[in-house]
């Protein structure tokens, strides 16, 4: 063998050799492929099937992309926490439903496009859906009558619960005095407002009418509404609290009846009616063209035994009759005891305990009748506290996020507070906003703490709800994400002392910062504080909020060394947690 051929196969073996140490040497840490550390380790958000107590109410939902801050106020967090809430954003609860920030407009609030500022803060502070005519007005109201031209088969006199005989006191669509609301007008502060309605219909004439087919005039009634709103309401209801003996209709005068109705109303004639007027108002619908949702009316929670026959057995009368033919049902609560004087911790207890055993108790009805489960719509909710001037307060406030949490994570499909504007009473107001009769000189329009909470509880509500738990007692926490990344929190403390809290999110790129916005309540009036503070920034007036409240900066920390945040005593830290 020559050399020529002894250098060739020299070379051929110490290649061979070298790729095999090449194959088996360490790779290059700068090539290799990354595993991402365990925090960073994302599973993906997988979205539930769709409640079935939320239904078509999320028909309109829509991904909501979080506008970062321009400026904001740096912070630096606490150092260790007291309390720890563990948010997961792979686990989503639901969508949101674009139906729950709503409010309850009423027949005595002026004629509404006449007041600038109601106007801008009903634009601004969108609740989305508003309803009308309002309560147990509802069922004296004639949507088409001229001011004190009743129908002719309305009785000028009415029973109450008692026997007792009165003036009727109707309401109507076509009264232009300044100081109700007429139903064009009301159409028309929902167009400029770029809010929504939900209508409740007179089931009260089709009890008290005197004509040959009381029913038959009353859905007849409802139905030319119907055509008259041509597409414009989506969501109707039947009545309002019919089963209580304060409504209209609830006692008959039986000599003035002439289809043999008795003389207390019960469920199952109210079901029995209630199919009357769904035929009559959805034919009204398809004649042009439309579509619309009509709710029914169930007692939301186990009768008391000092409660009337009529609200023990309505339940239990109507669902059977009911059947299939209602698409949502309706439920009213107003939480705390009737005109009991109510402490802050007993008030702040029912906002989450309430509104989950109310969904519960509807399920479990609806199941016990053989019934599918349908949307469920909390279309009045406010607390009944008085004495004290609980309902004008930062602790109603405080009540409305901690209900609305809790109704986003029990999965109702519209929710309506009560009420835009009311009557001032010493403070015994549902109002969201004043009516300018305060004995302190607060202007009409001023909004009042509540108004506050519900504004930022949706500027950082995302368009999904996802869990979020906590083993304290004094802390409310509940989450959201946003499509385009961000984890929205609600934080609440329940308690009359101050806590640290640490937010801590399982599947989630965490960015460089946080951001929130911080409510408490003043110094006033002991426990129930008139004023409510936004970052510190407060109201001019003795009662109230900032005026500014559509400029003020929010908080903003580093997440470097976690989510934390310093909890004055019954606050609330509306939050969104950027994305890396």
């Amino acid at each position: 063998m020559n050399s020529s051929c002894l250098h060739s196969i020299a070379w051929i073996v110490l290649c061979i050799l070298m790729a095999a140490c090449e194959k088996n040497k360490p790779s290059d840490p700068g090539n290799k492929p990354e595993t991402p550390p365990p925090d960073e380790v994302v599973k993906p958000q997988q979205d539930p099937p769709l409640a079935p107590t939320i239904g078509f109410f999320l028909n309109e939902w829509q991904p909501k992309t979080f506008a970062r801050p321009g400026s904001f106020s740096e912070v630096t967090p606490p150092g260790s926490a007291s309390t720890i809430v563990h948010v997961d954003r792979s686990v989503v609860v639901s969508k949101v439903p674009p139906t729950l920030f709503g409010n309850n407009a009423n027949t005595w609030m002026t004629q509404m496009v006449t007041e600038p500022a109601l106007i801008a803060h009903l634009t601004q502070n969108k609740p989305g859906y508003i309803r009308f005519p309002g309560g147990s007005i509802s069922d004296l109201f004639f949507w088409n009558a001229n001011a004190n031209q009743p129908p002719f088969d309305a009785p000028a006199q009415l029973l109450n619960s008692d026997g007792i005989v009165g003036a009727a006191g109707y309401w109507y669509g076509k009264n232009a005095a300044n100081w109700t609301l007429s139903v064009d007008n009301y159409y028309n502060m929902l167009q400029q407002t770029g809010n929504k309605g939900l209508i409740t219909i007179n089931y009260g004439y089709a009890r008290y009418g005197t004509g040959q087919h009381p029913v038959e005039a009353a859905a007849h009634l409802a139905a030319d509404w119907v055509r008259y709103d041509n597409g414009r309401t989506l969501f109707w209801e039947i009545g309002n609290e019919n089963f209580g003996n304060w409504e209209a209709g609830y006692r008959i005068n039986t000599s003035n009846n002439k289809d043999g109705q008795p003389e207390f109303v019960n469920g199952k004639l109210y079901a029995t009616h209630f199919k009357v007027f769904a035929d009559s108002m959805r034919k009204a619908a398809a004649e042009k063209g439309r579509t619309i949702y009509i709710g029914a009316l169930l007692v939301d929670s186990e009768p008391a035994s000092w409660e009337t026959e009529t609200f023990k057995t309505w339940n239990s009368g109507a669902l059977p009759e009911l059947g299939s033919i209602p698409d949502f049902y309706v439920v009213h609560n107003y939480y705390t005891p009737y005109h009991a004087n109510s402490s802050a911790a007993e008030i702040l207890s029912t906002g989450s305990s309430v509104t989950k055993r109310i969904m519960q108790y509807v399920k479990q009805q609806i199941k016990q009748y053989g019934l599918p489960e349908k949307p469920v719509a909390m279309d009045e909710w406010n607390i009944f506290a008085t004495g004290s001037r609980q309902m004008v307060s930062h602790i109603a406030g405080l009540h409305a996020a901690s209900a609305l949490s809790e109704m986003l994570k029990q999965q109702y499909g519209l929710a309506c507070r009560w009420d835009l504007a009311n009557a001032w009473e010493d403070g015994n107001d549902h109002g969201w906003l004043s009516q300018g009769d305060e004995p302190d000189g607060i202007p009409k329009w001023t909004p009042r703490p509540a108004f506050y909470h519900m504004y930022y509880f949706q500027k950082v509500l995302g368009d999904r709800t996802v869990s979020a738990t906590t083993l304290s007692t004094a802390i409310e926490a509940y989450a959201s994400s946003f499509s385009s990344g961000e984890t929205g929190v609600v934080l609440i403390n329940k308690e009359a002392s101050a806590l640290v809290v640490e937010v801590k999110i399982d599947n989630f790129l965490k960015g460089n910062n946080f951001y929130w916005y911080m409510l408490t309540g003043g110094s006033d009036n002991v426990a129930f504080s008139r004023k409510v503070f936004v970052n510190g920034k407060g109201p001019d007036l003795p009662a109230g909020g900032p005026a500014n409240y559509l400029q003020i900066e929010p908080y903003a920390a580093s997440t470097a060394n976690g989510i934390k945040i310093a909890m004055p005593p019954r606050s609330a830290a509306y939050m969104v947690v950027d994305k890396k």
